[in-house]
C-alpha cells in the first residue's frame, strides 16, 4: 500500500545498499532523502522534518550512535529512528537503544521486514492506535499490506491463512475457542468438513515447521492461541 507524503532519511555509506533500499521504500510510495555520512545527517535530520530516520551505524564522520545521541540530547529531536548494523550481539543492541534508537535490524535484512518496522514507528509516533500491525515473538503481520515476516523471511500464505493468523495474532495470548475461530472466519456459514483443521495444519506447516521453536499451541477442549513460549494451562 502506498504511503502518500511521508518522508524518510535514510543514512547509509553503503551506496549500492543506499540504492537499494531508497529505491524499494520509494516504491512503497515513501519520498527519501540520503545522507552518506554522520555531519550530513545530523545536519539534515536537525534542519528538516522527516517521519522515520534509517541509520546506518558504521558512518564517516559520525558513526550512527553519535548521530542518534546528537539528536535526543542535542538537537532534542525525537523522530522515531530505526539502526541499521552488521552487529548482532545483545550489548550492541543495548548500546543502540540507550542512545535512543527506537528499534534495531541486523544486516543482511529482507526490506519487506524494514518497511513493516518503519510504518510500525510511524504509526506509534502518530498515535495512531488502530492496529495493523501485530507481533508475537520474532513473527510480524501487517495486515494493511497483507505481509507475514517470521525471523526476517517473508511468509506465502492462502488469504484463509493469513486471516486465521490474524485472528489469533489480534487476540494473543489469549486462547481463542474452536467456535469463535470458526465464525470470524466464515460467519454464519461453517463449513461441513473439518476445513478448521486442515487450515490450521497448513498454516503451521509455514509458520512453525520451518523454524526453531512453534508459535501456534492447541489446546485441547478449549482452542488455539499464539505465544511465544509454552502456554500455561
Amino acid at each position: 500500500m502506498k504511503q502518500g507524503s511521508r518522508t524518510i532519511l535514510l543514512v547509509e555509506d553503503h551506496r549500492d545498499l543506499a540504492e537499494t533500499v531508497g529505491l524499494f521504500l520509494e516504491s512503497q510510495g515513501y519520498t527519501v532523502d540520503y545522507a552518506a555520512d554522520g555531519i550530513s545527517a545530523i545536519q539534515f535530520a536537525t534542519e528538516e522534518d522527516f517521519d522515520v530516520i534509517v541509520l546506518d551505524i558504521n558512518l564517516p564522520g559520525a558513526d550512527g550512535l553519535e548521530v542518534c545521541r546528537h539528536l535526543r540530547k542535542e538537537a532534542r529531536k525525537s523522530t522515531p529512528i530505526i539502526m541499521l548494523t552488521a552487529r548482532d550481539q545483545l550489548s550492541d543492541k543495548i548500546q543502540g537503544f540507550e542512545v535512543g534508537a527506537d528499534d534495531y535490524l541486523v544486516k543482511p535484512f529482507e526490506l519487506p521486514e524494514l518497511a513493516v518496522r518503519i510504518e510500525a514507528l510511524i504509526r506509534r509516533d502518530k498515535g495512531d492506535v488502530s492496529e495493523t500491525i501485530f507481533t508475537v515473538g520474532d513473527l510480524q503481520l501487517d495486515t494493511e499490506r497483507e505481509i507475514a515476516i517470521r525471523a526476517g523471511k517473508r511468509l506465502s500464505l492462502s488469504p484463509r491463512s493469513f486471516e486465521i493468523l490474524r485472528v489469533l495474532m489480534r487476540k494473543s495470548p489469549a486462547v481463542v475457542s474452536r467456535r469463535e475461530l470458526e465464525k470470524e472466519i466464515w460467519g454464519d456459514e461453517v463449513p461441513d468438513s473439518d476445513a478448521l483443521r486442515s487450515h490450521v495444519y497448513n498454516l503451521r506447516r509455514i509458520v512453525d515447521k520451518p523454524f526453531d521453536r512453534p508459535l501456534i499451541a492447541t489446546l485441547p477442549g478449549r482452542g488455539f492461541c499464539m505465544v511465544d513460549d509454552e502456554p500455561g494451562d
